[in-house]
């Protein structure tokens, strides 16, 4: 007989072992193929698919695989050629060459406060825009660089200009990649959560530098209605092995007996 047991005490229960909250990670790949997920222990069986269909309109995804001691995990920005627009479409999303975003119908530049408005009619509604290469941003565009700016830990104010960023959102991702050589020893900071208690998430709508470590940003970002975390977290966002909740049972109420009862 052969049992290779193991002390009561010790947890053996096998699993994907999923993760919650505020980390560290590194950028282990971008866009890559079977063969290089599969150096990297993410098991998949076939080669991965970076064009997908959604309501009749095709996107191209950007995945970024990110690592720490623990696990290997993904985020995905989903990119499209088409200027991004509100919900109303009378408003275009807008960047510039340093980072920033804002909702405007006319370049943010030229806006300016109508009366009524906060100011003086005729003072800019966007005194904080920078106007250097301001322009209408692409579906994804805005996300894409702000990962970039907490990854590359660019000061506030520092350009950040992709040259070919009409090419990459139509799949090519080669000046990305670049910068995983460029920027190999810096980290990004990102929450993590999980979905159904077996896929690990990241959350999509911050990211966060090293150094400071600001948890506020994402808790203010968090309590944003427009970027809720839709997936289960631990609200302290303190960064550990995930357990699963569980909710408190009560037992069901057992019929009193009455006392001439026979008892076998």
């Amino acid at each position: 007989m052969a049992i290779e047991s193991n002390d009561s005490n010790v947890e053996v229960v096998s699993g994907i072992q999923l993760y919650s909250g505020l980390t560290n990670l590194s950028v282990a790949a971008v866009n890559p193929t079977m063969e290089q997920l599969h150096a990297l222990d993410v098991k998949v069986k076939q080669e991965p698919v970076y064009f997908v269909e959604i309501n009749g309109t095709e996107y191209f995804k950007v995945i970024f695989w990110l690592s720490n001691d623990d696990l290997t995990v993904r985020a995905e920005f989903l990119m499209n050629d088409s200027h991004l627009t509100n919900k109303n479409g009378d408003k275009n999303q807008w960047v510039n060459n340093i980072g920033q975003d804002t909702w405007s119908d006319i370049e943010p530049s030229k806006a300016i406060n109508a009366e009524g408005d906060k100011g003086t009619t005729g003072e800019p509604k966007y005194s904080w825009w920078k106007p250097e290469g301001e322009r209408k941003a692409y579906s994804g565009e805005a996300r894409l660089i702000k990962f970039i700016q907490a990854w590359g830990n660019v000061a506030s104010g520092g350009q950040i200009v992709f040259d070919t960023m009409p090419a990459i959102v139509k799949g090519d991702v080669t000046e990305i990649r670049a910068l995983s050589t460029s920027l190999s020893s810096n980290q990004v900071r990102v929450l993590l959560g999980t979905k159904e208690n077996k896929y690990q998430q990241v959350y999509m709508h911050y990211f966060g530098r090293i150094k400071p470590q600001r948890d506020d940003y994402f808790r203010t970002a968090l309590a944003d209605d427009y970027r809720i975390f839709k997936a289960d977290y631990n609200p302290t966002l303190e960064y550990g092995e995930w357990v699963q909740p569980v909710e408190s049972i009560k037992a069901d109420p057992q019929p009193a007996v009455a006392e001439d009862t026979d008892w076998v």
